[in-house]
């Protein structure tokens, strides 16, 4: 993990310490081999144990920007006991495997390789039969990884459409739920074409709640989403005239009834069907609570599940910090503040930067002039927006240092540009591919 921290001092180092722990925490090798393990020919999934010799075939698909990660662990357990296998990944999110191909596609917006990829998946368990397994592996970023455009829509359309719709400041709930009415994998979809195998899927959840149908929209989940939550959510924004007009008819019609809704609960899809979640984001923070009571800092855990405008989620937490050293509720310092989930940025100028980053450049001026206050905020997934850039670091000092250079933080955050704002400034923090994805963490330390 690199920083460019210019003056950086021990609580900055504290607060990566403690990030690292977090991350660690949630590594997808860790987390298969805390749910998975083979004794001969039983397979024990959590609870559940398949008889290996019972299936003439096991087959590993999936998609996410762990997915290497976690299929390099599936390839430990299972061995040369896999029959085929593919796995859809971020370009870069790679790792060495004998048994299951991996193949590398776009995020977020999807490309070419993303839908050729999910094609084969679908060929491939399509190709399952009764006395088969299929284990799917999913994690952040397989909506995006995995798409297979519903008839009539070109990838094209879908890519549009996610623009549109990250641009506008939509979550990832509401984003998913269009998604998987456009798609003939996500929302269940994928459940359907493996049946009638015996279906597992083990998930990392990158979704503020872990709504099963939510995380990579749920493809071998039942969908409790439907056309007309899609117009609501389209209504909200108002992003309608935005939008590809096919994108748009093909709701419509499926308001109208005209094309059949995505898989509910009761479809026979689900009837030899697990999911089971096996990291998330409470799982970082209690790492992260653990590694800073080990360097003295008494810990509050905000929530794992805070959503919002990212600019609106940093004055609550500053006006938290501020509380702290101003009147020690609910506690004194030293303290150390942790929060996780997702926020978004409604982005509105022509900047830089992700939601992390547009988090610290707004605590940063929140905070100003409280020089014994160091914020941090960090996709687990090493990647911020359309940036290198994890997310960033900063303390009481930032915004006296950048004025002292002629920069303007407030002017940067107007831009949404926040990420050349720490490049110049120093605080980016860069840890490169980190091949697990379980949403954001917030760390805040005060002394």
């Amino acid at each position: 993990m690199k920083s460019d921290l210019k003056g950086i001092d021990t609580r900055k180092v504290h607060a990566l310490n403690i990030f690292q722990a977090g991350l660690s925490a949630v590594a997808p090798g860790s987390a298969i081999q805390k749910y998975c393990r083979r004794q001969g020919n039983l397979l024990t999934i959590a609870s559940d144990t398949y008889d290996l010799s019972e299936y003439k075939k096991i087959l590993i698909v999936g998609g996410g920007k762990a997915g290497a990660a976690m299929a390099a662990e599936i390839e430990v357990i299972l061995g040369d006991r896999i029959s085929d296998g593919i796995i859809s990944v971020k370009y870069g999110h790679l790792a060495e495997l004998n048994h299951i191909q991996i193949a590398e596609a776009g995020h977020p917006i999807p490309d070419q390789n993303g839908q050729k990829v999910a094609l084969a998946i679908q060929t491939m368990v399509r190709s399952a039969k009764a006395d088969d397994l299929v284990i799917c592996l999913i994690s952040g970023g397989g909506s995006a990884l995995m798409p297979l455009p519903a008839s009539g829509l070109s990838l094209a359309h879908k890519q549009k459409t996610t623009d549109v719709l990250l641009a506008c400041g939509a979550t990832i709930h509401e984003i998913n739920t269009i998604r998987k009415h456009l798609s003939d994998i996500k929302g269940g979809m994928l459940a359907r074409a493996a049946t009638p195998a015996t279906l597992v899927s083990l998930i990392l959840s990158d979704v503020v709640g872990d709504d099963l149908d939510v995380i990579a929209s749920g493809p071998c989940v039942a969908d409790s989403s439907t056309f007309a939550d899609c117009m609501d959510i389209i209504s909200r924004y108002d992003i309608e005239n935005h939008l590809p007009g096919k994108v748009v008819s093909r709701l419509k019609a499926g308001l109208s009834g005209q094309i059949p809704e995505t898989p509910k609960a009761n479809d026979p899809a689900f009837g030899k069907t697990r999911n089971l979640i096996i990291g998330r984001n409470i799982n970082a923070i209690n790492a992260a609570k653990s590694a800073a009571k080990n360097l003295g800092y008494p810990t509050i855990v905000l929530s794992s599940m805070i959503e919002g405008e990212t600019r609106d989620v940093a004055q609550v937490h500053g006006a938290i910090v501020r509380e702290v050293v101003k009147t020690g509720n609910p506690m004194s310092p030293p303290l150390c503040i942790l929060s996780g989930g997702e926020t978004t940025v409604s982005i509105k100028g022509k900047g830089l930067g992700g939601r992390n980053q547009e988090f610290v450049l707004a605590a940063a001026i929140d905070i100003a002039g409280y020089e014994n206050i160091t914020v941090l905020s960090c996709g687990t997934d090493g990647t911020d927006g359309p940036t290198d850039a994890a997310g960033a670091i900063a303390d009481g000092t930032t915004v006296a240092q950048a004025r002292t250079l002629n920069v303007d933080p407030l002017q940067y955050l107007s831009d949404n540009d926040a990420y050349h704002f720490f490049d110049r400034i120093g605080g980016l923090i860069k840890t490169g591919p980190t091949n697990t994805n379980v949403m954001d963490l917030r760390i805040i330390l005060i002394s």
